[in-house]
């Protein structure tokens, strides 16, 4: 390896990836004071918000500071559909529009197609390396954040992990996402899932669309590999699709991953092709996009000074140090096409339902290292709590609470670890009492 590698040493907290997670943890610790810079190796931020067209936000009602200001952005711009009280969809192009806003606006500094290679420290982190088109560089910070979504950098620091099930390391299915148009609304309503333009279903089965759209897929002539198939309404002419399940590959692995993207892409293609032949409501169907990054549901769980279980979520347990409330039930998806292509009957067996409980701070903090925060789905916790934690609206909650707890450990100069409940909860009032929104 030749050339200079830059020093970047600027900073008072540096986020790894630019998700919904690493976008709410920069946000927050620039609002607060600390000098930020958020590293994201795609072209945009949102993560798979955006770069993975997801165009749905589970479990964001309730949720106050980032998530809620989220919330507001998106109304302003008419760029939201569906009741607060449930989940809602959102335009993909206005989220990117957003979340740049909300870090430019707060002195974040971003730099986008940038992937962390190496970190530097022992038993404390204290900078990460990275490569770009502008080589090699280091940057150094007080405190980290790892918000890449399968624990990259905490994995870099030599952090212990946990991965898949617990008894053979088997994980979720990848899916990659669709955007389709060239179909209206009114015609095709009773196979959309979410997004709806009114607020309330008149259909009590939730599943009933998911079971129409597969048996008007079937009848096409295609055998979708998630058997759940998903419409999601983001306007009356615009719909995000999720028709495919890519079993196991390995979110660790790029030969894998890129293996999933090329299988899913060519079976939503099939799918969207297939449907065009059926009624005069799918005729117009186009695949307007898939997404540019397939969507990964499991990757590492990095192991904390504490830890969710799924006790936690059966018994809805409530934490001292809670930084965020979860409402959302277990959500294991099939783990093999033997289980049926839907959800995991193992899962479903243990009847996870939606029982509120607490994800406590030391969730978000490795116990191998000091420096460093988690956030997102790699927090830590088992196999079944994540399934329930890992969606989108816990993971701007948590982001939102590691940059608080970066910027605050940063202002002290201690490690996050050691940092005081009472220091935490000031920090988090000051970021609540500047209400942006």
């Amino acid at each position: 390896m030749s050339g200079k590698v830059e020093d970047l040493s600027a900073f008072d907290v540096v986020v790894c990836g630019g998700g919904p997670s690493g976008v709410a943890a920069a946000v927050a610790a620039a609002r607060l004071g600390a000098r930020t810079a958020l590293i994201e190796a795609q072209g945009c931020l949102g993560g798979i918000w955006t770069a993975g067209s997801l165009s749905w936000i589970i479990d964001a009602a309730g949720k106050d500071g980032i998530m809620a200001e989220i919330v507001v952005r998106l109304d302003n711009r008419e760029a939201r559909a569906g009741d607060l009280d449930s989940d809602f969809t959102y335009e993909v192009e206005a989220m990117k529009l957003v979340l740049e806003t909300m870090c430019i606006d707060a002195g974040v500094v971003i730099q986008f197609h940038t992937r962390v290679v190496d970190v530097v420290g022992g038993s404390r982190l204290n900078a990460v390396v990275t490569e770009s088109k502008s080589g090699r560089q280091v940057w150094g910070a007080a405190a980290f954040v790892d918000a890449t979504g399968d624990g990259d950098v905490a994995s870099l620091a030599g952090c212990s992990y946990e991965l898949g099930h617990p008894t053979d390391r088997r994980t979720q299915p990848m899916s990659l996402m669709a955007l389709v148009g060239g179909v209206r609304y009114p015609e095709i309503s009773e196979f959309v899932t979410g997004g709806h333009a009114f607020a309330v279903r008149s259909d009590s089965d939730q599943d009933a669309p998911k079971r129409r759209l597969l048996h008007a897929i079937r009848n096409a002539g295609v055998e979708p590999s998630y058997k759940g198939p998903t419409l999601f309404r983001v306007t009356d002419s615009l719909f995000a699709l999720m028709v495919n399940h890519e079993y196991g590959f390995s979110a660790l692995d790029a030969a894998d991953v890129t293996a999933a993207t090329l299988h899913a892409r060519r079976e939503i293609n099939d799918v969207v092709d297939a449907l065009k032949t059926t009624t005069p409501a799918w005729s117009g169907i186009r695949l307007l996009s898939t997404a540019a990054h397939i969507g990964i549901r499991e990757g590492r769980r990095i192991l904390g000074i504490d830890y969710v279980t799924r006790e936690d979520v059966r018994q809805g347990r409530v934490r001292p140090d809670a930084i965020c409330t979860v409402h959302y039930g277990s959500d294991v998806h099939a783990l093999t096409p033997a289980e049926g292509g839907y959800l995991s009957p193992e899962a479903s067996a243990l009847d996870l339902s939606r029982h509120p409980y607490d994800i406590p701070y030391g969730a978000m903090v490795p116990r191998d290292i000091d420096g460093l925060l988690t956030a997102g789905r790699c927090i830590s916790g088992d196999f079944w709590a994540h399934s329930s934690y890992r969606v989108t609206g816990n993971a701007v909650t948590v982001g939102e609470a590691a940059g608080i707890a970066a910027a605050a450990s940063a202002e002290i100069g201690i490690a996050p670890s050691a940092l005081p409940w009472n220091e935490f909860r000031r920090a988090r009032d000051v970021l609540r009492a500047l209400a942006i929104v």
